[in-house]
């Protein structure tokens, strides 16, 4: 019964059904299931082949924002059950993440934060239009090792580097990586601001995220 739940659960993932994703998390509750089981056995996997067939372009970017809607709302549910059930996630690291100063572009920062999380990330979300001491003192708070840096606009990308030149300021740098994407930012552009890498999608963003902290 749970392993029929939870493949049901990846089944409406991988279909773009967000309200089956919601109906199928509460009937594993329901049911018995361990949260961290739910997740571990239905939302993550659904996602991974969610992000695999988004990659091979098979998935668009709307399968993308509609599957991880499903997820994020699942997430919602179990938190929670997790906090009343003293389980934590296995954190593959705690990343801080927001769109710089300026800009009001939400849809891709989210998606990379939502993915990272599906991956095991404690993710602090700032949001958009956010000051650069913001990121400073999240980073300090949370005791971050990975900074992640949107910017849709030409006329925000300065922001990014502002941020890495703040967190070098506050003597914080050695201690994160910096990753930085969004639609201008290229490869070059990250080289020459000091980011430790840069990412054109959310599942690119992800794969970056694992070999960036498996070297700090």
């Amino acid at each position: 019964m749970s392993s029929e739940l939870l493949a049901q659960i990846v089944a409406s993932l991988v279909a773009g059904d967000p309200d089956a994703t919601v109906d199928g998390t509460r009937q594993a509750l329901a049911a018995g299931i361990e949260p961290l089981a739910i997740i571990d056995g239905g939302l993550v996997p659904g996602m991974r082949i969610v992000g695999e067939k988004y990659s091979t372009g098979e998935y668009f970017l709307p399968n993308l924002i509609v599957s991880a809607s499903g997820m994020k709302q699942a997430m919602a549910i179990l938190a929670p059950e997790l906090k009343a059930r003293r389980q934590h996630l296995t954190s593959s690291g705690t990343v801080v993440i927001g769109t710089v100063r300026g800009d009001i572009h939400e849809i891709g920062k989210s998606l990379v934060a939502t993915m990272l999380a599906v991956n095991g990330f404690e993710v602090h979300d700032l949001g958009v239009d956010v000051p650069t001491d913001a990121f400073v003192a999240r980073v300090k708070e949370a005791g971050a090792n990975l900074v992640g840096l949107s910017a849709l606009l030409t006329t925000t990308m300065h922001g990014q580097k502002d941020v890495i030149d703040a967190l070098t300021k506050a003597g914080l740098r050695p201690q994160v990586k910096v990753m930085v994407g969004g639609a201008p930012v290229t490869r070059k552009w990250a080289d020459d601001i000091g980011a430790d890498g840069w990412a054109h999608d959310a599942v690119a963003a992800v794969d970056l995220a694992i070999r960036l902290v498996a070297h700090i």
